[in-house]
């Protein structure tokens, strides 16, 4: 039974390439982030516009801490849904209740265009998201066996997967809402939106997803991921490497976990300004308009996913030169939040070039200033976020993996309510004020960081 276990486990991790196993699961996850940002990136419009333009009509001051609370929490629930996979349910089953209440969450938010259904499919989502987001991270990360060198470059391509369906969905839900859904006057402007069929064909996205994954995943994946990790079992299919004791060793690597947590709170902060400030920001003071055409506000959510999917597998490479090995984990982190701070010095010139926060909207500011901002933020972005993911695979114990994951997306569960609360203030500080306060402050952790390198290093025990 022991031989026909390690026989399993060899079938789904070759030294030559990648597992098939890890290309379904970036395709299972390229379709849930299809959803979840197809929906984002019209969410905070679908809050604040009137009633007749086919929002709830919703305060921008208030419309933005809804936005901050809920994608607050997609990223709390995590911490719930990983330690359930863990000890009950096992990643597998986990994913599939969560992409389907993420699908239902969907649908309700298309059929019930009202305060109710808002809150009832934000809810959905929200604990949808806790059984689906932990869980799908570490499955990638238990393809590979300990020590194995292919694993960054996996979360690397792994995390391509998660920025193609971003990059996607706010183009197509874009298309759906502004244009083939949306009710214009004999002008061309439009008089309605039609955001409720953007979030129609977002939970049509989680369906195929959820398709694909119970679909291919018995045959690909094997039986990793079916029992719960935490969970002693006599069952010899189970990995072996989960029966290891907890070591002085693991408990501070895990603490380290912890540690990086608190750090990417601020850039999480900063960074998920996208969806709510900034989103705001463009659809008001941005010049919008290339030749005949204007840019729907929502197609904007996909630069930073185009970027990412550009230029993700030269930082692939990079990371496996000389000078990129050289660079760990805290002094990645520490450069992708400085980046973040230097990437709102463009919007701070944005607010110059319009003569400060003047509210008049015939005044626009240039174009390549928002697409620079969302350059350096993307650059950032791939210092920190799949660097984290892969580190905090090597630094988890077995037992408590899809936990530890549920930790490392606190990060975000903090960030976006905080980033919640900093838009909110946008109208009475002004949007400069905002800007370089964020920008300072990121940059100012971003050198802590780098400053506290070694000693972090110490108590990873070897991993880098």
């Amino acid at each position: 039974m022991a031989l026909s276990a390690n026989k399993q486990r060899m079938d789904t991790s070759t030294k030559k390439g990648h597992p098939t196993a890890l290309y379904l699961l970036f395709f299972t996850e390229m379709w849930e982030r299809f959803s979840y940002y197809g929906m984002r990136g019209i969410l905070i419009l679908y809050l604040t516009k009137s009633w007749l333009e086919g929002g709830l009509a919703i305060d921008p001051k208030e419309a933005s801490l809804i936005y901050g609370f809920f994608t607050g929490f997609v990223y709390f629930t995590p911490l719930i849904g990983g330690w359930l996979a863990d000890n009950y349910l096992g990643q597998r089953k986990s994913i599939t209740i969560g992409g389907i209440t993420m699908m239902l969450g969907q649908f309700c938010l298309f059929a019930i265009n009202t305060h109710a259904g808002l809150y009832l499919g934000l809810l959905l989502l929200i604990i949808g998201n806790g059984f689906f987001k932990p869980n799908i991270s570490t499955l990638v990360g238990r393809l590979y066996e300990e020590g194995d060198s292919r694993r960054d470059s996996a979360f690397s391509i792994f995390y391509m997967g998660i920025n193609l369906g971003a990059f996607l969905a706010p183009l197509v839900v874009g298309l759906f809402s502004d244009n083939l859904f949306a009710v214009k006057n004999e002008n061309g402007d439009i008089v309605t939106y039609g955001y409720r069929y953007g979030f129609l064909v977002a939970g049509i996205g989680m369906l195929l997803g959820q398709i694909l994954f119970n679909g291919l995943a018995a045959k690909h994946l094997g039986n990793i991921g079916v029992e719960p990790a935490g969970k002693k079992s006599t069952d010899t299919s189970v990995d072996a490497v989960q029966e290891k004791p907890v070591t002085p060793e693991d408990k501070q690597r895990m603490t380290v976990i912890f540690i990086l947590t608190a750090f990417v709170v601020f850039f999480w902060a900063g960074f998920e300004q996208a969806g709510s400030s900034l989103s705001l920001y463009t659809d008001k003071f941005i010049d919008r308009t290339v030749g005949d055409y204007v840019i729907p506000t929502s197609f904007f959510q996909s630069v930073n996913p185009l970027f990412i999917v550009a230029l993700a597998p030269l930082f692939a490479l990079f990371w496996t030169s000389k000078l990129g090995a050289r660079l760990s984990t805290p002094v990645k982190m520490g450069l992708g939040m400085i980046l973040l701070g230097i990437g709102f010095f463009f919007m701070i010139a944005a607010v110059a070039q319009r003569g400060g926060d003047v509210q008049d909207e015939s005044i626009k500011a240039s174009l390549m200033w928002l697409v620079m901002t969302y350059l350096l933020h993307t650059i950032g972005e791939l210092c920190l976020s799949p660097v984290g993911l892969s580190v905090v695979t090597k630094l988890s114990h077995p037992k408590f993996a899809s936990l530890m994951m549920g930790v490392w997306l606190l990060s975000s569960f903090l960030a976006n309510i905080l980033g919640g609360f900093v838009a909110a203030y946008v109208e009475s500080m002004g949007a400069g004020a905002i800007f370089k306060i964020i920008s300072a402050f990121v940059i100012v952790l971003g050198l802590v960081m780098i400053v506290l390198a070694k000693p972090i290093l110490k108590m990873m025990h070897g991993v880098r």
